[in-house]
């Protein structure tokens, strides 16, 4: 089964690939991402510590690379897919890291509006953004002292040039539902997405003009969620989904497409582009089966078995004594097989897929078209 499901997968990728091989091309000098660990490549790891443990990053790195997941993020196909090397974390100095490509903000468990005493992260958006400006600072003053450092940072231009990548806001709506009513939740979003244009703003005062935003998922998908608030069937749809999280993530998307549409208008010299991931993932979960997948929710990687092979008392990896006994939360047999890596992460199964869907163009505003400067290089 296992041989099937990768043979459907690498069908299904390739007649993508080839479609639209002449017609999408990124091309930009290097790329700045912010956003959680959905496009972590190691800052939250660096920053505090963190110990990821086998089988994360067992897929493709075959050792624990700081990413929540089995192997490559999606912005770790995006990457290829702009034959641009993988963006380190801004955080992770050991081993001379190179920023030449762009730099990566992103950092696990971050949110968009100023952290909580309970929150996982301490590098919320305006953070991030922060670290970004005292970056270019940084790497501007070293420029201008010669050219020993140059093969390591950016251009001077390149960070009028580069590619802004965002990701963020899903634990602003996940982490809310501990605590808030559905209402309370909805009313929270206008000022989550205030705090997130006061960032934009920043980086176009500090010289970027090229924006690429990524909405949130279907929250009530993840496994984590389900186990927490899916214990009443009358709370899911008919996936399986948790319904007020992803309605809450569906009205968060509508105002993050309308600031978007209005960013766009209000800076006119610059170009922003809304990819609709949520969609991307949903469609993914509901017709899992088609796309070679076996496992839309349950987590590969986990503790309990079936139906969601989650428990919240211990993540990929760990050891822990739960209940007078010794537990391991073990990787599953076949990673490929499931959407869910460990009930909050994607599995670079599904990484690979989504990040296929977005290079189609048809899942952004604006789609994509023949006259902008993309070309598709086919790595995957």
């Amino acid at each position: 089964m296992a041989n099937n499901t990768s043979l459907i997968q690498i069908i299904t990728l390739f007649s993508i690939f080839f479609s639209i091989a002449n017609s999408v091309v990124f091309n930009y000098p290097a790329v700045f991402n912010f956003g959680d660990s959905n496009s972590d490549t190691g800052e939250f790891a660096a920053g505090l510590g963190d110990i990821l443990e086998l089988p994360n990053g067992q897929t493709y790195f075959k050792t624990p690379s700081g990413r929540f997941c089995n192997g490559r993020l999606i912005i770790d196909f995006l990457m290829d897919a702009m034959d641009l090397p993988f963006v380190n974390a801004y955080l992770d100095s050991i081993g001379a890291p190179s920023f030449r490509k762009g730099c990566n903000f992103a950092a696990a468990g971050s949110t968009i509006q100023p952290p909580t005493a309970q929150a996982v992260s301490p590098f919320p958006f305006g953070v991030q953004v922060a670290q970004f400006v005292r970056f270019k600072a940084r790497v501007l003053e070293l420029l201008a002292k010669g050219k020993k450092l140059d093969k390591y940072l950016p251009t001077e231009d390149y960070f009028q040039k580069g590619l802004y990548m965002f990701d963020i806001g899903q634990n602003d709506l996940a982490g809310a539902f501990y605590s808030k009513t559905f209402d309370q939740i909805l009313a929270l979003i206008p000022s989550v997405l205030t705090e997130f244009e006061t960032g934009i703003k920043t980086l176009y005062d500090q010289g970027a003009r090229n924006f690429w935003i990524h909405n949130t998922g279907p929250l009530g998908c993840l496994a984590q969620n389900v186990a927490k608030f899916g214990s009443d069937p009358s709370s899911l749809d008919e996936l399986g989904c948790v319904s007020k999280h992803n309605q809450a993530a569906k009205v968060f998307n509508l105002q993050l497409h309308a600031l978007s549409k209005k960013l766009q208008g209000q800076y006119t010299d610059s170009n922003f582009t809304y990819i609709d991931i949520y969609t991307i993932k949903s469609n993914l979960i509901a017709n899992y089966s088609k796309f070679g997948f076996e496992h839309p929710i349950m987590a590969c990687c986990g503790y309990g078995g079936p139906p969601l092979n989650y428990d919240s008392r211990i993540s990929c990896g760990k050891t822990k004594v739960l209940n007078g006994t010794s537990v391991t939360a073990k990787g599953c047999n076949d990673s490929s097989e499931y959407v869910n890596w460990d009930g909050i992460h994607y599995s670079e199964a599904a990484n690979q897929y989504v990040s296929s869907q977005i290079l189609t163009g048809k899942y952004s505003d604006p789609a994509f078209s023949d006259k902008m400067p993309f070309l598709l290089n086919i790595k995957f």
